[in-house]
């Protein structure tokens, strides 16, 4: 009996091992029959269609679950206080759960992509919807799953079945067609002078990074007060907001000193103040050139 018992535990062992290296003939037949409803998603809310199908392959069993045969609920959303549907009791977590009932596989596509509107994932919506990977990570440090294996799982079953094929859709407004060799870098949102920003890596250009967040080319221009031909630097801050009018309230009664290679731009960029306040706290004019040495103030 021990030996029985071993055997099949080897067996487990060996399939959870090879699991993202297996292509499984239900896996398919699910990604056929539900990509359209994936991409339809992607297009009205902007969640890539890789990471809707890989997150319904894992939540419902490739649709074989109990949750999504018996209330089509292929994502394992729970009942929640918003929820004025039909809800149904299963054992997850903990026994006897309520969880959401839909009356149809679309309608609980649908109700995932709602819920991945709600504040505690909207920093994802930052992310390209072709940085699955950036997608998969954040789910996870957002807290959507508790296994910690759960943004690798995501991953490997995109890059088996090549579900990030879907998220070139040529119909989804945001994909960025003209910028197809584009390599997205993976930012993380900070904070300058009380300004969102994120801090340019090696190639970083404007075009990347709007589209990374999920904003126009003119508009990432217009809040960084700068023009696409001059090259973004290493360490540049990058903002996704307006920025101040005055800087850092550590730099009140102090100076700053011109350093070699810094222009009135550099200076704005780097406290997070608009170029033309920067101008006038000093009673500057844009005929102005900076002299290493000189002091300004920034506050």
């Amino acid at each position: 009996m021990k030996k029985v018992l071993f055997s099949l535990l080897l067996f487990a062992t060996s399939l959870s091992a090879s699991w993202a290296q297996t292509r499984s003939a239900a896996y398919e037949r699910y990604i056929e029959q539900y990509k359209s409803i994936a991409v339809d998603q992607m297009r009205k809310h902007g969640i890539p269609a890789s990471i809707t199908l890989a997150q319904a392959i894992l939540e419902s069993g490739a649709g074989n679950g109990e949750l999504a045969r018996r209330s089509n609920n292929h994502f394992g959303i729970k009942r929640g206080s918003d929820w004025q549907g039909p809800v149904t009791q299963h054992t997850d977590d903990r026994v006897g759960e309520y969880f959401r009932v839909y009356s149809s596989v679309k309608d609980s596509y649908e109700d995932h992509s709602r819920f991945l509107h709600k504040e505690r994932y909207q920093r994802l919506f930052r992310l390209s919807t072709l940085d699955y990977k950036g997608w998969a990570r954040g789910l996870k440090a957002c807290g959507y799953a508790t296994n910690p294996n759960y943004a690798d799982k995501l991953i490997g079953l995109i890059e088996l079945y090549n579900l990030n094929d879907l998220d070139e859709d040529p119909n989804f407004r945001y994909k960025p067609s003209k910028y197809e060799e584009v390599k997205f870098n993976y930012h993380a949102i900070t904070s300058n002078n009380g300004i969102s920003c994120i801090i340019a890596k090696d190639g970083d250009t404007w075009q990347s990074i709007a589209n990374e967040m999920r904003m126009s080319l003119r508009k990432i221009l217009t809040l960084n007060e700068a023009i696409e031909e001059v090259p973004i630097r290493k360490g540049d801050y990058i903002y996704l907001e307006k920025k101040a009018t005055k800087g850092p309230a550590e730099m009140k009664g102090r100076w700053h000193k011109i350093a070699p290679g810094e222009t009135m731009y550099s200076i704005a960029q780097k406290y997070g103040i608009r170029l033309a306040a920067l101008y006038r706290m000093n009673y500057k004019d844009e005929d102005y050139d900076p002299y290493v040495g000189d002091i300004l103030r920034v506050r």
